[in-house]
């Protein structure tokens, strides 16, 4: 069993990027900038937010960070997604998910310049990723991506189960798997109704688990040697912890790791390649790779 390790990954691929914006500003172009949209003081989001102002430093990105409250109006929020949009300086931007109740947050997706779109959010982004497109993809289906390539782990022609369909993870994770030129693999989507999903997950050379279900994944559902990606960031109470939570993935890992040829952990797998993944999309747009 090989442990699949997101955080030196990121640590390498941002260094990477670092020194190509170097590169950049030596030749006398733009700094890219990455600007993040914050309503509220959810504590996830708070820690992510602070993560990617982080990961913009490393990378030698310009970064903005711009509050509301959660009484914020949709409109206001609209007014500063169109202000974002015009801003020449800016070069791509997130609006942090989830939004308080009131606000529509795909009209404010929608609201978003494509152009701009470094979270791979608007439809744009998504149909053109769907066809095989340039474009920008969403930061953790290109993550785990990029951890498959970069661990050389063979996807053609193997079998792929995918455990969620949400927009964000499940559905575009299925598309990339299924395209030649990423995944070339035969990919089936499970979610809370398919009725096989045990024997899916038995015959599965690949497993990617981001259903949102702690421990979801037992030893029984794995087949020896194969490959499994865990999504799962889920807090769970944990009295021995100063916060009082830990984050518990999808897997059981204790039990399911021994099984595997490779393995991500969580913490320390796929979500510091979210983030490492929101810093290459800004790049790209800092660079007008996809468009211009």
């Amino acid at each position: 069993m090989q442990l699949i390790d997101g955080k030196a990954t990121a640590a390498a691929i941002k260094a990477e990027i670092a020194e190509e914006v170097g590169k950049i500003v030596d030749e006398g172009g733009k700094r890219p900038h990455l600007a993040a949209i914050l309503v509220g003081h959810d504590g996830g989001s708070e820690t992510y937010v602070k993560n990617k102002v982080l990961a913009c430093e490393a990378c030698g990105f310009k970064s903005s960070l711009i509050r509301f409250e959660d009484d914020v109006t949709e409109e206001q929020l609209l007014d500063q997604v169109r202000a974002l949009n015009e801003d020449d300086d800016v070069d791509g931007f997130i609006v942090q998910l989830p939004l308080p109740r009131h606000i529509d947050e795909q009209k404010v997706i929608m609201a978003i310049d494509y152009r701009k779109d470094v979270d791979g959010f608007h439809p744009v982004n998504v149909g053109r990723m769907a066809i095989g497109l340039p474009c920008f993809i969403s930061a953790t289906p290109l993550g785990i991506m990029t951890l498959l390539r970069r661990y050389h782990i063979q996807t053609s022609g193997k079998k792929c189960v995918i455990l969620g369909r949400s927009n964000i993870v499940g559905k575009p994770m299925a598309q990339l798997m299924m395209q030649k030129q990423w995944g070339d693999a035969t990919v089936t989507v499970c979610h809370s109704r398919s009725k096989t999903l045990i024997e899916e997950c038995r015959e599965a050379d690949i497993i990617i688990a981001a259903i949102g279900q702690p421990g979801f994944v037992t030893a029984d559902m794995v087949k020896e040697g194969a490959v499994i990606i865990d999504v799962g960031t889920t807090r769970v109470p944990d009295a021995s912890r100063k916060s009082g939570f830990r984050l518990s993935g999808d897997v059981k890992f204790d039990e399911v790791a021994p099984k595997c040829s490779f393995i991500t952990p969580v913490p320390g797998g796929v979500g510091p390649m979210t983030i490492c993944s929101l810093m290459k999309n800004t790049l790209a747009a800092g660079r007008k790779q996809y468009y211009r």
